[in-house]
């Protein structure tokens, strides 16, 4: 273990930030850490914002990782409600809310943004929807029979639709592109997720976009491409985030749609490094191409990762995952596994369509590049671990006949 290292901070309280400052302390490091977020609330967990509480399931209080006993226990410093503004990486300073912290090594875990659209107005009853208070203004909207829009139809803005259905709202979904998810899934696996909203009463318009928001100090309708005016008491924006890396200017720290790392999650600057959304690395599973990975579970491995990497360069490992993320909608869940950009023919290997019960192979080549499940768990396990060993396209069927006998 490195012994210079005496004083760590990681910025961002978020999922990534918060299992990263725990899995230090486990890797041994004893030496001062302090855990900086911009939100007042303690880490929580974001995936049941869209999920359980706007459904009802569940409430704030189940969504913190941990109580703020573990983290005196721990003697990890909580520094809350203050952002990072600036950080010098040649000085190794980082100014939060006006004070300069001088650290020895650095991680930066502050996550995503969601994207705006340009020309809307603010006013009341238009949110977007990525923490805490997001959510609770957002469920304080969805009373029986509120005409409710949301704008886009990716994962999170399905699973708003669907929790402001089961509230009894009036829902509509206005998508952009002529399929849902077609960048990720391909056209027909997008299709078969976004008639999961017509077959659950909620309208779905692709190839549309919104024009004009009306309203003066409330939302009251939108105006669409295609001339329609709906009636609106809410409108959800879930047109996908941006990295928070504004605070980054005059770092010297590359940035390109996110911090710029290498395989082994290190920013660039001696004793920084960047995990979690912000992320932009290497995934040696894929490839060498630095990308960012806005998934839970990349989250939690790359917390793990850092601790080690940082605290033992000298035998650091590369990021190399299996990517993975999932989506409960109506009932419904959608599972996601490895790589399914850069095919868009999908084939049905257990299952079927027709039944909502399946699970589909993504390939290129002789290899197995991807999966998508709908409403097929064990199935499921069983692809992602083929995966994760670099099973074939080959393997991929004979898999699929052992299940299908």
């Amino acid at each position: 273990m490195t012994n210079d290292i005496r004083r760590i901070l990681v910025v961002g309280a978020s999922l990534a930030g918060a299992r990263a400052a725990q899995n230090l302390r486990v890797e041994g490091f004893e030496g001062e850490l302090t855990l900086i977020g911009s939100e007042v609330h303690l880490p929580y967990d974001r995936p049941p914002l869209s999920k359980g509480i706007l459904s009802g399931e569940t409430d704030t209080e189940n969504l913190t990782l941990n109580p703020a006993s573990s983290y005196a226990s721990a003697s990890i410093e909580l520094l809350l409600g203050e952002p990072a503004t600036q950080l010098n990486t040649a000085k190794r300073i980082l100014t939060v809310g006006g004070e300069q912290l001088s650290y020895d090594a650095l991680i930066i875990a502050t996550g995503a943004t969601p994207r705006k659209l340009s020309g809307i107005p603010q006013i009341s009853g238009i949110e977007v929807l990525r923490t805490i208070d997001d959510a609770l203004a957002i469920k304080s909207r969805l009373q029986k029979d509120a005409h409710v829009i949301v704008i886009g139809a990716g994962f999170v803005g399905s699973e708003v639709a669907s929790s402001a259905t089961r509230q009894g709202c009036h829902t509509t979904v206005v998508e952009a592109a002529t399929t849902p998810l077609t960048r990720g899934l391909g056209a027909q696996m997008g299709k078969i997720c976004g008639d999961l909203h017509s077959a659950n009463q909620v309208t779905l318009l692709t190839g549309t976009t919104v024009q004009r928001v009306i309203g003066s100090e409330q939302v009251e309708a939108v105006l669409l491409s295609n001339g329609l005016t709906l009636p609106a008491d809410l409108v959800v924006v879930g047109i996908g985030v941006e990295p928070c890396t504004n605070w980054l200017t005059n770092s010297g720290l590359e940035i390109s749609d996110g911090i710029v790392c290498d395989q082994y999650l290190n920013a660039g600057a001696p004793g920084v490094y960047a995990i979690g959304d912000v992320a932009k690395v290497p995934n040696q599973w894929i490839g060498p191409e630095p990308k960012r990975f806005e998934h839970w579970t990349a989250a939690t491995e790359q917390a793990m990762l850092v601790a080690k990497n940082l605290l033992n360069p000298e035998a650091a490992k590369p990021y190399n995952s299996v990517p993975f993320v999932w989506s409960d909608q109506y009932g419904s869940r959608i599972q996601i596994a490895g790589n399914p950009q850069g095919t868009d023919k999908a084939e049905v290997l257990v299952g079927s369509t027709a039944s909502n019960s399946f699970v589909a192979g993504y390939r290129s080549s002789e290899r197995l590049t991807g999966v998508m499940a709908l409403n097929s768990i064990k199935p499921f396990v069983q692809y992602r671990r083929l995966l994760m060993n670099h099973g074939s396209w080959a393997d991929a069927i004979e898999l699929a006949k052992s299940m299908n006998e």
